[in-house]
């Protein structure tokens, strides 16, 4: 029986590295060490200005359609991710199908934030299951680095810029989506707000720039820590229940890469070694989106996933949106 494969993976991330280092020597009042403590990062990338999200996305594109030995005229749905378009509209996936060259394809762009990956894994599972298109390429991309007030300690130190890509198809060989779980909670979304931009604040006024409020902002960070922690256990352990895999035969956990306290604890919580937790943390910081579909095909590329790997991918953002993808690598 065909199942959901994954023909090919694609990553790419700028060239310009901002590092802890460069945030003090910015005037920001925390150290290299403060920071490393904290979240796990060192550094992360950052798009030039004429650089959107689209951009970031067509790199990465290109590398998942060159390992599936697809053109981009093979494409029939282009699903988006990102919480960072480049314009209200057109969509971001508008621009990307053009820049792809890709005519046949209907595009389209989701919001769930950190999420945002995982969302549009299933909502391909559900076009290929259904068989209304045969080849999808599903893109998280981000440029965070444009969210951010530089001044905000708690904040700028996060977030970074880049893509990731895979493209999926019915098939009976490959790596396998087992399956997909997402979830949402709306009540809460308050908690990791980006209020700029829309119909609440446009158009922008000096008092909108005055307050802040084009600006992400995240609010409640202790509470928003422990429930991203519980819902990422929950996340993995609804992936290996759903397809009854056993936790201690999962070969790799590839999280949306938030934080590296969270998964020290979901490791000793849980009782799964943390060299299997694959991150990417301390060189991109968190990209939002595109940050488990990067890290996903950097595991693929450098052979740490293997033949006959089960990986899990949980995830959670603002919205908020949680929950978890199960492959299976042949």
């Amino acid at each position: 029986m065909e199942t959901i494969r994954i023909l090919g993976t694609g990553s790419y991330v700028p060239s310009k590295i901002l590092t802890n280092h460069d945030l003090v020597s910015m005037g920001l009042d925390t150290t290299d060490q403060w920071i490393v403590k904290r979240t796990g990062i060192r550094e992360r990338r950052i798009a030039d200005p004429d650089v959107a999200t689209s951009d970031l996305g067509y790199e990465a594109a290109v590398r998942a359609l060159e390992m599936a030995a697809l053109s981009p005229g093979e494409i029939d749905l282009i699903v988006v991710a990102t919480i960072t378009p480049d314009t209200c509209c057109p969509s971001a996936a508008n621009w990307l199908q053009a820049k792809l060259n890709a005519p046949r394809a209907v595009t389209f762009d989701i919001t769930a934030a950190c999420s945002g990956f995982v969302f549009g894994l299933n909502i391909a599972q559900q076009y290929l299951t259904n068989r209304t298109v045969k080849n999808v390429l599903v893109v998280a991309a981000e440029v965070m680095s444009r969210t951010v007030n530089w001044k905000d300690r708690s904040s700028c130190i996060l977030w970074g810029d880049g893509a990731g890509a895979v493209v999926l198809a019915l098939g009976k060989e490959g790596p396998e989506v087992l399956s997909t779980h997402i979830h949402s909670d709306g009540a809460k979304g308050k908690d990791l707000l980006l209020p700029g931009g829309g119909s609440k604040t446009t158009p922008i006024s000096h008092e909108s720039v005055e307050k802040g409020v084009h600006f992400l902002a995240l609010i409640e960070a202790n509470l928003s820590f422990r429930v991203a922690i519980r819902y990422f256990m929950e996340s993995i352990k609804e992936a290996v229940e759903h397809s009854h895999v056993p936790l201690g035969e999962i070969d790799w956990i590839i999280p949306h890469q938030a934080n590296i306290r969270m998964f020290q604890h979901i490791s000793g919580s849980m009782k799964i070694p943390f060299e299997k937790f694959y991150l990417t943390l301390d060189k991109y910081g968190n990209i939002s989106s595109a940050s488990c579909a990067i890290a996903l095909d950097e595991a693929v590329r450098d052979g740490s996933i293997q033949p006959g790997d089960y990986i899990c991918m949980p995830v959670f953002g603002g919205g908020l949106t949680w929950g978890s993808a199960l492959l299976r690598w042949h």
